[in-house]
């Protein structure tokens, strides 16, 4: 989808592209610690679940929680940094339209 859009501003406090390798992990640590757990019961015994918490939390992975970022103060960010940026002005309008545009996709 080439022309999707953001429908609601908020973005993931966070450095990384995707939290697949820490989802992994975390699979990786909660299937090992029920197979322990299967393996120590007894024919007759009932197993416990294994709470995901005991495991892993989710503020330890790469993206650990999520803000608004107000389309007003989006505007407002964009003029900044291309200010800073460059000294001409028909180039610091081309990337303050380039930053307000990637801040819009998904």
């Amino acid at each position: 989808m080439s022309r999707s859009r953001r429908k609601t501003p908020i973005f993931g406090h966070t450095s990384a592209r995707s939290e697949a390798d820490d989802k992994r992990l975390w699979h990786k640590r909660w299937r090992s610690r029920e197979r322990d757990q299967l393996a120590t019961l007894g024919p007759e015994g009932d197993p416990l679940p294994v709470h995901r918490q005991a495991v892993s939390s989710t503020w330890d992975m790469a993206k650990d929680g999520k803000h608004w970022f107000d389309p007003r103060r989006q505007r407002e960010v964009a003029e900044r940094i291309a200010a800073r940026r460059s000294q001409l002005q028909p180039e610091r309008k081309a990337l303050q339209a380039r930053l307000l545009a990637k801040w819009r996709t998904k």
